[in-house]
């Protein structure tokens, strides 16, 4: 199975965990990291590049911290112009059958997310725009990966995070509940 990680970090230097994840990854075989802002410092995207890479892969993964309760702007700037009507969904759907995964970086902790925490909804509800798509595009929405609580954590925790990233993003879909991350 060939993995392509697309991460989408606007600082990625200063992140601890977004970097820590992206170095781990890289030294996986089958995994493609794509960095789109060190790509994309201007943020014009190369489409075709883009749906060739898509194309290319197995499993397609979004790696980005949890930002203004969404994705990143070039993560989001990447669904409008990639996922394109003809390539994505309707007459030529290239990206129906491939599994599709979150990797989540959260600054709050977990219980934040609830109704009664501090952001009033589940990180389910945020994701369901980004589970749409998937739906839209006919991809096979895979559990997310999601670390909370990460200004808290420890560079060791933090690397701890990234070995069990690698080994949820390289496992076959059948093992991935049982290495589902959430903390």
């Amino acid at each position: 199975m060939k993995t392509l990680t697309l991460v989408a970090h606007p600082r990625l230097q200063e992140s601890r965990v977004n970097r820590t994840w992206k170095e781990r990854l890289e030294k996986e075989q089958n995994i493609t990291v794509h960095d789109l802002y060190q790509t994309y410092p201007a943020e014009a995207l190369d489409v075709e590049r883009e749906q060739r890479l898509l194309t290319e892969h197995d499993r397609i993964v979004f790696q980005f911290p949890f930002y203004w309760h969404s994705t990143p702007p070039l993560l989001k700037k990447y669904q409008d112009e990639v996922f394109t009507y003809g390539f994505g969904y309707g007459t030529g759907n290239k990206l129906r059958g491939k599994e599709f995964v979150l990797a989540i970086s959260a600054g709050r902790p977990e219980d934040s997310y609830r109704p009664e925490g501090r952001s009033k909804y589940t990180m389910e509800q945020f994701l369901i725009p980004l589970q749409a798509t998937t739906f839209l595009t006919e991809m096979i929405y895979l559990p997310p990966y999601i670390l909370y609580g990460t200004p808290y954590l420890s560079d060791e925790e933090i690397q701890e995070s990234a070995e069990r990233l690698a080994a949820y993003l390289t496992a076959p879909y059948d093992e991935l509940a049982n290495l589902s991350q959430t903390r």
